[in-house]
């Protein structure tokens, strides 16, 4: 590796280094920034002999360690799935540069002419767990938005993280883009983390992505401002008028096709007009896919394969083939319970009836609300984004999966010729 690409001693040292790419970014014209991008879609795709066995030995660290089976999902790569992330940049070269964009603007009566623009944060943190996906998904979002990025990926994936920063570092320089536009504190551990939350006036903003537990303590302890992404306690109500055939499809992707993200589905609710025709069929397909379905006692006299749901189920996000299942009175008795145990990260209701449908998207507090979908389509890739930063579940700035515009503020822009205020 290159000298420039060794990394400064102290985080503040890194910081400021970020700070100095950020001011080249901001100011990079679209076509170089998506050089770059192209170049870092090419450094995915051609070093799977050097990415693969660094995160091999993440994977049997974390088998010796204990981590979860859906947590070793997230974490792992293969070739499918570096294929997919260097499909996702060059999706992101694809995308509009949302720097200089004109948000809105007006000419005053006086002459002034006003504009509002968009303008980088500058340099963004990000701090998560076990997904070196996210590693190279705000990279790219970052460098298109011409944002520095610092990140804090985790022990559990260190190794795959760091041979990924030095391909991200490596393919900017190729381009000759700054490689301090993407930094790593991993090597400082949690002083690292703590840092990076610390860091304000030396960090714009900081994105919190991982467990609940995380991302409750990067709110509690930062002083850095914080776009705060949340646990998926996801719902999916099964109405009265559902199509049988459609209600298994959908509940079933919903649940099964990745049960470790945070859009998979995680409790099912059931009309109870309809539970004896619906939950036989959803849960006996359920069943044959490997799910455990966790069910209140009115389900379990309906699907007696099921193990009793405890208090804890509903409010718990299983990250794993665990399926919450609960029958409600109606449309009411399922709203209150999705206001109840909702993170509001993303709720679908399953019906045929337009009425019910039209209130359920408009009662229901969450930053992605569905009809007849599964909820696995709550993803920046499926929404066109390209990649996406996290899913915000917060109602400031950011809602829902982030993109590129969602990595930018906005200045106001005032041209005059020689007005002064009366």
């Amino acid at each position: 590796m290159s000298e420039t690409l060794i990394a400064p001693r102290s985080v503040d040292d890194r910081l400021d280094a970020a700070r100095r790419a950020s001011i080249v970014l901001a100011t990079t014209a679209s076509g170089r920034k998506d050089a770059g991008l192209a170049a870092i879609a090419e450094a995915v795709a051609r070093n799977a002999h050097r990415i693969l066995p660094a995160n091999e030995l993440d994977l049997a660290n974390a088998r010796d360690n204990g981590l979860s089976i859906g947590l070793q999902d997230r974490l792992r790569l293969d070739e499918s799935r570096l294929a997919g992330l260097a499909s996702a940049v060059r999706e992101v070269i694809a995308l509009p540069d949302p720097v200089g964009g004109v948000v809105r603007g007006s000419t005053l009566p006086n002459g002034l002419l006003l504009s509002q623009v968009r303008v980088p944060f500058g340099v963004i943190a990000a701090i998560y767990e076990a997904r070196p996906n996210v590693t190279i998904d705000i990279a790219a979002l970052a460098l298109k938005s011409g944002n520095a990025v610092v990140l804090r990926g985790g022990s559990a994936a260190e190794n795959t993280n760091r041979v990924l920063v030095e391909l991200l570092q490596e393919a900017l320089e190729s381009v000759g883009l700054p490689g301090d536009a993407v930094q790593t504190v991993d090597d400082f551990g949690r002083d690292g983390a703590t840092a990076l939350m610390q860091a304000r006036g030396k960090v714009d903003v900081l994105i919190p992505r991982g467990s609940a537990q995380l991302i409750d303590t990067v709110v509690r302890e930062s002083k850095v401002p914080v776009i705060e992404t949340g646990a998926g306690v996801v719902h999916m109500f099964l109405d009265e008028s559902a199509d049988e055939r459609m209600a298994v499809d959908v509940a079933v992707n919903a649940k099964v096709h990745r049960p470790s993200v945070c859009n998979a589905l995680e409790t099912l609710l059931v009309d109870a007009r309809v539970a004896e025709r619906l939950l036989p069929p959803v849960l006996t397909a359920m069943r044959e896919q490997g799910v455990t379905v966790h069910a209140d006692e009115r389900a379990r006299a309906i699907f007696p394969d099921s193990v009793p749901a405890v208090d804890e189920d509903w409010a718990t996000e299983h990250m794993s083939l665990d399926l919450s299942v609960a029958i409600v009175d109606d449309l009411d008795a399922a709203l209150e319970h999705i206001r109840r145990y909702s993170t509001h990260h993303t709720e679908s209701i399953i019906t045929n009836d337009l009425g019910r449908a039209e209130r359920f998207l408009a009662e229901v507090d969450s930053a992605v609300v569905m009809v007849n979908a599964s909820t696995r389509f709550t993803d920046g890739g499926e929404f066109g984004f390209g990649a996406e930063v996290g899913i915000s579940t917060q109602k400031l700035h950011a809602r829902g999966p982030m993109g590129l515009p969602e990595l930018t503020s906005t200045k106001w822009i005032v041209r005059g010729t020689g007005q002064v205020r009366a």
